[in-house]
C-alpha cells in the first residue's frame, strides 16, 4: 500500500480546515438578542430560545450580578444587543455591561436625579449600523447616547438632549412630565407620550415623534383636540388649553410592516370628578392607531367614555397573530385595568371579539355628567373578578372576616363604572392598580396564548366637597396631595406612605424637595411657588394653616376632591377579600377560552403558617420561551422568580431575588449560552428594603 505524504502547502490547507470546522463547532446554532422593550417591536415578551426548557430548568443559576449600589427600586427591563446589556439605575444612571459576565463597560450620569420609575430604554441604528444609539428618559429630558461609549451626541438636540416639557404650549417653569416608559422607534424617529400628573395644572398629553439624529419635533398628536380637529367637540371648548393629561404612559406599539403606531392612553385631569370637562373627552382612555410617519389618525377605540375612576389603558399593546374561521389574522391585544383583553384587527380596529356597550347609573354630584353606557368585550372572560359581594369576603381569621363584613355593609358595591359620591365608599374592584398593570402580557406564538398577569385588591373610595380656596396650606394640600395621602394624612401604605409624623422622619428642606421634584409614584410640583411650597411643608409637617400674603383673589378650588386612595385592608395589613389576591391568567386568542389560571405570589409570613398559594400584588410582567416555559418576577413579598411550564401552569422552578423582582425579565443567548436577566430592585413595598440588583441566570455548566 503506498504511503500518503502530504507537502507543506496541504498541511497548512488541512490545518486552516481543521480551525475552520473546530470555529464553526463552537459558534451558536442561533443567536437571539433581547433589542427592544418587550423583546421585539410586537412587544410579545416571547424568545424563539430553546437551550433553557422543561427539563433543565432546574439546574439554573446566577451566572452573574450586577449591583449599582443604589436604593429606591427598579421597575426596569433592560435591552441586549451584540453581547452589550443596557440599563438603568435607581437614580437614573445609564449603564452597558458585557452580557455574558455583567462587568461594567460604561457608566452615563446626566447629572438628573431621577424620582420617577424609569422601566426601559430604546435602540437605534443607522442602515449601515455605523451610528448606534440609546434613546433613554431621564425625568423630563430625552437623551441620545452613543451605545458604544455611553457619551450624549452633540449634534442631537441641545448637547445632546432633548426637553419635553417644550412645545405643549404651557408655561415649561411650571410644568412636570416623566419618560417613565422607553420611546418606540421607527425608522428614522422616535416617538414618546410621558407621565403627567393626576390633579391640576396639568400639561396635555400630547403624543410626540422626534428625529432620532437631530432631536426636532417632526410631528404631534394633540390627545385633547384643538379647535377644528377630531374630537374637539367632545370637551368644553377651551379645554385644549386649560385641561391636562389624557396621556400614554404606557408606552407604544409600532407595526414595523405597516408604519401604524398603536398608542393607549389614559384618563383626563382631574381623576375622579368631571365637573369641568363635561362630554366623552376623546382621545383619553383611547387606543389610537396613527401614521407613524405624520401623525394621522388611523382609528380608534375609547375604552371609558368621561373616565372618573382613573381606568388607563396600562400596557402597550401586544402585536398578535390568531387564527379566524380558518385564516390569519392580524390583530393587537389590549390588557386593561378592568380586567379585560380587547383584540382589535390591527388595520381598522374592528373587534374580533364582540364589543357591548352597558348601561350604567349617573352621578349624584353637582356639576357631574357620568357617560350613561361604558363598552366591555364579550369575551374572553374578565381575568378578574368584577364585583365584590359578602360571599368573597376574607376568611382568613373568624375575627378578620367578622371585622370585612362589618364595614362592607357601610359601602357601596355594584361593580364597574359606579360614580364616585360623597355620601359613601364605594368599592373599585379590581383596583386602581389593575386587573393588568404596566408590565404587559406575553404571548406564544406557537399556541396563541396571552400570558397575563393580574392584582385582586378592593379599594373602598370616596370623594369630599371643597370649601376653601387656594391661599393657605390646608387648601394646597386639598387640591393637590388628598388623592394620595388622604384628607387625614394617613395615606395608604405601602404604595401611599402616611405623611403622619413625616417630621419625625423628614426635614423641612428634604420635605420641600420631595414637593419639588417627586419621588416613587409622586409626580414633582414645579408649578407651586416658593410661599405656596413653604405653606403647604408648614400644613403637612406642623398642622399650620399658613395664609399666603398674596393680594390677589383667591382661585378657587375644584368643587370636589378624592378623599384618597384606601385599600380594603382588614386591621392586620392582608385584603380584607378571599384569594387569590394575584393571579397568572393563560388566554387562548383563538378561542377566547383560558388555557389556564393559577394564584401568582404568596404572603411569607401566611405560607409559614399554612396558608400558602394566596396570590399576592404583582408588578412587571412575564415573558414566554419556546423552550416552554413562562418566566416571571413581579411579585411584591416574597421576593421570588419563578419558571412554570407554559401549556399547564405547574410551577418548574423558583429561587428568590435580593429585592422584589418588580419588572419584566428578559432572555438571550451569547456564545452558545442562553441567559434570563431579571432587575431587583423592590420599591413597591415601602415597608421592604430597596435596591438596585441585576441578576442574570443560566443552565449550571456540566461537571
Amino acid at each position: 500500500m503506498t504511503p500518503v505524504r502530504f507537502g507543506w502547502f496541504s498541511c497548512i490547507v488541512i490545518f486552516v480546515g481543521l480551525l475552520r470546522a473546530h470555529s464553526q463547532s463552537a459558534e451558536p446554532k442561533s443567536t437571539q438578542d433581547w433589542a427592544a422593550y418587550g423583546g421585539n417591536q410586537e412587544k410579545t415578551h416571547y424568545s424563539a430560545l430553546a437551550q433553557i426548557n422543561k427539563s433543565n430548568v432546574k439546574r439554573l443559576e446566577v451566572a452573574w450580578s450586577y449591583d449599582t449600589e443604589e436604593t429606591g427600586g427598579l421597575q426596569t427591563s433592560p435591552i441586549e444587543i451584540a453581547g452589550t446589556l443596557y440599563g438603568i439605575s435607581p437614580s437614573q444612571k445609564l449603564f452597558a455591561l458585557d452580557a455574558a459576565t455583567g462587568k461594567l463597560k460604561w457608566k452615563f450620569d446626566s447629572g438628573v436625579v431621577g424620582t420617577q420609575p424609569d422601566r426601559g430604554l430604546g435602540y437605534w441604528a443607522s442602515p449601515d449600523n455605523k451610528d448606534r444609539r440609546i434613546i433613554v428618559g431621564v425625568m423630563n429630558f430625552v437623551y441620545a447616547l452613543d451605545a458604544g461609549s455611553g457619551q450624549p451626541i452633540a449634534s442631537f438636540g441641545d448637547h445632546g438632549r432633548i426637553d419635553l416639557r417644550e412645545g405643549l404650549g404651557r408655561d415649561v417653569a411650571t410644568a412636570f412630565i416623566a419618560l417613565t416608559s422607553p420611546a418606540v422607534v421607527y425608522k428614522d424617529l422616535f416617538i414618546v407620550g410621558g407621565r403627567l400628573p393626576e390633579t391640576l395644572p396639568a400639561l396635555p398629553g400630547d403624543i410626540r415623534a422626534y428625529d432620532v439624529r437631530t432631536g426636532k419635533q417632526r410631528w404631534s398628536f394633540h390627545t385633547i383636540p384643538h379647535p377644528g380637529e377630531f374630537g374637539y367637540e367632545t370637551w368644553p371648548k377651551d379645554a385644549w388649553q386649560k385641561s391636562g393629561s389624557a396621556n400614554n404612559w404606557t408606552g407604544m406599539t409600532v407595526d414595523q410592516k405597516t408604519g401604524i403606531l398603536y398608542a393607549p392612553t389614559g384618563s383626563a385631569v382631574f381623576d375622579f370628578y368631571g365637573g369641568d370637562r363635561p362630554g366623552d373627552n376623546l382621545f383619553g382612555d383611547c387606543e389610537l392607531a396613527l401614521n407613524a410617519e405624520t401623525g394621522e389618525r388611523i382609528w380608534h377605540f375609547q375604552g371609558v367614555h368621561h373616565d372618573i375612576w382613573d381606568r388607563d389603558f396600562p400596557a402597550a399593546p401586544t402585536l398578535v397573530s390568531v387564527t379566524r374561521d380558518g385564516k390569519k389574522v392580524d390583530a393587537l391585544a389590549q390588557t386593561t385595568k378592568q380586567g379585560f383583553v380587547y383584540l382589535f384587527d390591527r388595520a381598522n380596529g374592528t373587534p374580533l371579539f364582540p364589543v357591548e356597550s352597558h348601561k350604567y347609573p349617573a352621578s349624584d354630584l353637582p356639576g357631574e355628567v357620568a357617560a350613561k353606557e361604558q363598552p366591555l368585550p364579550t369575551k374572553p372572560a374578565p381575568y378578574a373578578r368584577q364585583r365584590l359581594t359578602e360571599d368573597m369576603l376574607t376568611n382568613r381569621t373568624p375575627e378578620a372576616h367578622q371585622w370585612a363584613l362589618e364595614q362592607f355593609r357601610t359601602y357601596r358595591s355594584e361593580g364597574q363604572f359606579v360614580p364616585l359620591s360623597t355620601k359613601q365608599n364605594t368599592i373599585m374592584f379590581p383596583g386602581f392598580d389593575g386587573g393588568a398593570e404596566w408590565g404587559g402580557p406575553a404571548f406564544d406564538p406557537e399556541s396563541g396564548i396571552l400570558y397575563v398577569n393580574s392584582n385582586e385588591m378592593a379599594w373602598a373610595v370616596k370623594l369630599a366637597e371643597n370649601t376653601g380656596d387656594l391661599l393657605n396650606g390646608k387648601g394646597i394640600y386639598q387640591s393637590q396631595c388628598t388623592i394620595c395621602h388622604r384628607d387625614d394624612m394617613n395615606g395608604s401604605p405601602p404604595l401611599f406612605p402616611s405623611l403622619v409624623g413625616v417630621r419625625d422622619r423628614m426635614t423641612q428642606e428634604q420635605i420641600s424637595d420631595r414637593i419639588r421634584k417627586g419621588g416613587g409614584r409622586m409626580p414633582g410640583f414645579p408649578n407651586l411657588t416658593a410661599e405656596e411650597v413653604n405653606a403647604l411643608v408648614n400644613y403637612v409637617s406642623e398642622g399650620e394653616n399658613k395664609e399666603l400674603s398674596s393680594g390677589q383673589p383667591a382661585p378657587p378650588l375644584m368643587r370636589f376632591r378624592f378623599s384618597g386612595y384606601t385599600r380594603f385592608h382588614d386591621p392586620e395589613g392582608y385584603p380584607a377579600v378571599a384569594p387569590p389576591w394575584g393571579t397568572l391568567n393563560a388566554i387562548n386568542l383563538n378561542t377566547g377560552d383560558y388555557a389556564w389560571k393559577i394564584p401568582l405570589g404568596e404572603y411569607p409570613d401566611l405560607a409559614a403558617k399554612g396558608m400558602k398559594n394566596t396570590g399576592s400584588e404583582n408588578y412587571g410582567g412575564p415573558i414566554v420561551t419556546a423552550g416552554g416555559l413562562l418566566f416571571i418576577g413581579a411579585t411584591n413579598y416574597d421576593k421570588k422568580f419563578r419558571a412554570f411550564d407554559k401549556s399547564t401552569g405547574e410551577l418548574l422552578w423558583e429561587t428568590t431575588l435580593p429585592f422584589s423582582g418588580n419588572a419584566t425579565p428578559i432572555t438571550y443567548e451569547i456564545n452558545g449560552r442562553q441567559y434570563v436577566v431579571i432587575a431587583a430592585g423592590g420599591g413597591k413595598d415601602l415597608k421592604s428594603p430597596s435596591g438596585g440588583v441585576y441578576v442574570a441566570f443560566a443552565l449550571k455548566s456540566s461537571e
